[in-house]
């Protein structure tokens, strides 16, 4: 099955983890922007149809110009971002074409998502409606209270680090979007939105090493992770 399917880069948030006072999304990684690797993975994946960026207005220009630079053609649209995220998310699904028909939700800060994860991940949401990556659990993890007292402890077998892409039918997110109504901004997961209105999403095996820039100590691991692919 094929369909069109949009990207929507998320790149609207601020850099206060990462101590610096520039957009994370410039941050170099052996020399070049981390967001010229977001994009580049979903410009050569050839089940995207077209890539909007959700951005800061003082990254906009930048963005465009780095598009342009890199030849990246399926750049339709940079956008303004909200005041939470699953209002950026929302402007950049406004500004997709009406021919979307899925919609491939990507932090514009996890640089090292690969192509072929890409398109695992496209293809499960062709098949079940809603798909995101997602990694075993390796630490055993704690339920605590207010107090950071040990309430219980899950089953390790059942939990999944969340990644992005996360991929969804394009009217099934709409109307997930529609149906959060004031509560949008509770929502820092766009599989959180199909939860809360008793949808399913598909689980597909991602990799540890689709990291997100965070902290310093992010870009140290990333430029090795790097450096070892090429």
């Amino acid at each position: 099955m094929s369909a069109f399917v949009s990207a929507i880069i998320v790149a609207a948030g601020g850099s206060v983890r990462m101590g610096i006072a520039d957009s994370k999304q410039f941050i170099p990684l052996l020399g070049r922007p981390a967001i010229e690797y977001t994009l580049r993975a979903f410009e050569e994946c050839h089940l995207i149809n077209e890539i909007v960026v959700v951005a800061r207005e003082q990254d906009r220009e930048r963005i465009i110009a780095l598009a342009e630079e890199q030849g990246f053609g399926k750049l339709s649209a940079v956008v303004i971002g909200g005041e939470f995220r699953a209002q950026s998310v929302r402007n950049g699904v406004a500004a997709a074409s009406p021919k979307a028909k899925y919609y491939a939700i990507h932090d514009g800060a996890r640089p090292l998502i690969t192509v072929e994860e890409i398109e695992r991940v496209v293809e499960a949401a062709f098949d079940t409606g809603a798909a995101t990556l997602g990694t075993s659990v390796t630490d055993t993890i704690k339920i605590v209270d207010g107090y950071d007292n040990i309430e219980s402890t899950p089953l390790r077998s059942q939990l999944r680090a969340v990644q992005t892409p996360q991929v969804f039918e394009a009217e099934f997110y709409s109307f997930a979007i529609d149906n959060a109504r004031d509560a949008l901004m509770n929502f820092t997961d766009d599989c959180a939105l199909i939860e809360n209105m008793g949808g399913e999403v598909k689980v597909v095996k991602g990799s540890k090493e689709n990291i997100k820039l965070t902290t310093p100590v992010d870009v140290i691991i990333a430029e090795s992770i790097l450096k070892n692919r090429t």
